[in-house]
Formats: structure tokens, sequence, C-alpha cells
């Protein structure tokens, strides 16, 4: 049994006893055993076990976690501190150093954000070592779109933020007219200067969730 240790157990509790979840889990257990594979088994469910449902603030959707060694650790765009800061991430701290007072620090682990609202989800929560999105069909976006759908329903406002297509694709099981959808191209840099800086997004979240007396503190710690 998955234990989040926080609202996500009793909201997803039927979904990991659904045929295709345990098709999922045979599965994966059968690709740890053979292939290396990321994140590490106990960080798979690390978005959802650092941020509780009903602290959502906001959503940062990835496709899959980084496939190279040591930096998936379960949180989109996040790596631990002592690893490199990968390509995409480092355009995110630009965009937020260009659209807020955020001063890039010296590591691209995000995990001050997961604990302050941000669920830093991929729509597939495993990976491969160099094969990205190859787990892509083992039953993962089934999964990761309930998730979205469980968000959807909740009354209180949140952000969705959508960079590339993949993630706008998602954009269909966000109807509930309370929350914010912001569209960007990816922070890629093969598609960062097509309308992913300049977005803003960072400045927008805060100021629709400041309309309901919250807002999401993007500094990191510098070390």
């Amino acid at each position: 049994m998955v234990s989040l240790g926080n609202e996500w157990d009793e909201l997803l509790a039927p979904e990991f006893k659904k045929p295709y979840y345990q098709s999922l889990r045979e599965k994966l257990k059968e690709e740890y055993r053979k292939y290396t594979v990321y994140p590490p088994m106990s960080d798979i469910f690390s978005a959802l076990r650092e941020t509780s449902y009903s602290d959502v603030k906001a959503v940062i959707l990835g496709q899959d976690p980084y496939h190279g060694p040591g930096q998936a650790h379960g949180l989109s765009f996040s790596v631990r501190k002592g690893v490199k800061v990968p390509p995409s991430l480092q355009n995110i701290f630009r965009e937020l150093h260009d659209d807020t007072d955020f001063i890039p620090p010296g590591h691209g682990c995000l995990t001050e954000w997961a604990e302050d609202g941000v669920l830093l989800l991929n729509a597939t929560l495993t990976v491969r070592a160099g094969r990205a999105n190859s787990h892509a069909s083992l039953g993962w976006t089934l999964f990761t779109d309930h998730v979205i759908e469980l968000l959807n329903a909740r009354k209180e406002p949140m952000v969705f933020l959508l960079w590339g297509s993949f993630a706008k694709a998602k954009a269909q099981y966000i109807t509930n007219a309370s929350h914010l959808v912001l569209t960007a191209a990816h922070p890629s840099p093969f598609s960062a200067d097509s309308g992913f800086f300049g977005c803003r997004h960072f400045s927008k979240t805060n100021m629709f969730l400041e309309q309901f007396g919250r807002g999401i503190n993007w500094q990191l710690s510098l070390e």
C-alpha cells in the first residue's frame, strides 16, 4: 500500500485499487528489477507527499522525471542540492528573476516550493534511465489525470501553470472557473524563446492568489 501521510491517502485510495493501477504496479516491479529507473522507488510520490490536497496553491506540471543519474527525486523540474541545475530549470530561474525580485540560488532543489503549496507534479512519475518518456504508456497518465480532476473539483482557487504542448493538453481537465490556468511555451532551451521568457507567470500567480489571502514565496534558500 502507498502511504502519503496526508489527505491524498483517502482521496486516492479508490484509484490505487483499480485494475489499471494494479497492472502499473506490476510493470513497475519488473522495470525496477531489470533496469535503472528514476526516481528511486521511495521518491515516486514525493510531489503528493510534500503537498497535501488542501494545501495546493499552484500546480506546475511536468511531463516525466529527469532521466540522468542522480537528478530526479519526485518533484517536477527539481533536482537535489549538489546536482547541476538542468537547462530548463535555469530558464525557470531566469524568468523568475526577470519577473520578480528572485535571486537564483546555488542549487536546483524546489522542495521549499512544494512545502509552500506548489504541487510539482509530473504526468508520468517514473522513467527508465537515459530514455525520456519511456514510461508514458505504463498507465501513469490515468493516475495523474485523476489527480488533476480532484484538484479541479476543489472549491478553493488555485493556479495551474501549463508549459509546453504536453502540459497544455491537460487543460481539458480544468473546467472549474474558480481556478486560473496559465499557459506558455516549455522552459526548455529549444522553446523558451518562443513564449516562456516574458510570460510573467510567477507574478501573475501571486496576483491571483492574493485576492484570496494566499500567495507563494518563490525565493529559495540560497544555499
